[in-house]
């Protein structure tokens, strides 16, 4: 017993050493904050642009009573003693255990506390979102136990509204990875059947740092379905197969040609009927 109570207080006096500075970076977030409300009349100080740079990317985690009532007394006694990442983890995997029983409810609140308690881990974003929007809305809408289409396609849309609020609050938290504006632009292409913010978020994930070179190719297919907005995804698509032959897959020849048809495309102007299949 003895020596549980030391092991417990070294990891409290551990946690509370921490507490300074994660508290000094929070308020330096607020600081930051206030500049931004503040600089309509232009009398704020602005901050430098590394300075700007990085509160962007900053997310800090408040250690507050509000934290202790989304990850419970155990979650946040980690949270103060600094293993966050530990506990994360292992509600992570509580989460996947919760999933193979089928437990949404659970599976929902176990990824809440896991976002909580890492906000800047884009995994864990990706995959509340992936269980939300395709595996629970997939199970509501066969749910078997309820009779009522209406009721099912209701608990169906609930579950798109949680997959997509995970990713959005993961966007703001994670503002430089590509993969959850990617994941935003899937979920409104597949679930909303949204092509113009599917277009949008596909666009926003191919103007970052490392992402993906379908995404500015996906980006173009998703405008080419807008009504309205057909010149503009024909100059992009056709822009996309004037780059080269790895461009000119069998998707984008088809949207091409479409796109030649509504808009009136002279033949002179039109790409050939036969293309080489490189992929």
């Amino acid at each position: 017993m003895m020596r549980f109570f030391a092991a417990l207080a070294s990891v409290l006096t551990f946690g509370v050493t921490k507490l300074p500075a994660e508290r000094a970076l929070f308020v330096q977030h607020r600081q930051w904050s206030r500049w931004a409300a503040s600089d309509i009349d232009g009398r704020a100080a602005r901050p430098s642009a590394r300075e700007r740079a990085s509160q962007l990317h900053f997310r800090g985690v408040e250690l507050n009573l509000d934290l202790r009532e989304q990850i419970g007394q155990l979650g946040f006694i980690a949270a103060l003693s600094g293993f966050r990442a530990m506990v994360a983890d292992i509600i992570f995997i509580q989460a996947h255990a919760a999933w193979e029983r089928t437990e949404w409810g659970r599976v929902l609140l176990l990824f809440r506390q896991v976002t909580t308690l890492q906000p800047r881990v884009v995994l864990f974003w990706d995959m509340a979102a992936w269980h939300m929007a395709w595996n629970a809305s997939v199970a509501a809408m066969n749910d078997q136990t309820q009779p009522r289409l209406a009721l099912r396609i209701k608990a169906q849309r609930e579950y798109f509204a949680l997959g997509k609020d995970f990713l959005e609050r993961g966007i703001q938290n994670n503002p430089d990875h590509p993969q959850l504006y990617e994941s935003l632009a899937r979920l409104y292409k597949d679930k909303y059947q949204d092509h113009a913010r599917a277009s949008e978020f596909f666009a926003k994930a191919a103007a970052l740092p490392g992402a993906p070179s379908y995404d500015k190719r996906f980006s173009a297919y998703e405008l080419s379905y807008c009504e309205g907005s057909e010149r503009e995804a024909y100059e992009r698509l056709h822009q996309l197969y004037e780059a080269g032959e790895n461009e000119r897959l069998p998707t984008l020849i088809k949207r091409l040609k479409v796109l030649e048809e509504k808009l009136n495309i002279t033949q002179d102007q039109r790409i050939p009927e036969t293309e080489p299949v490189n992929r």
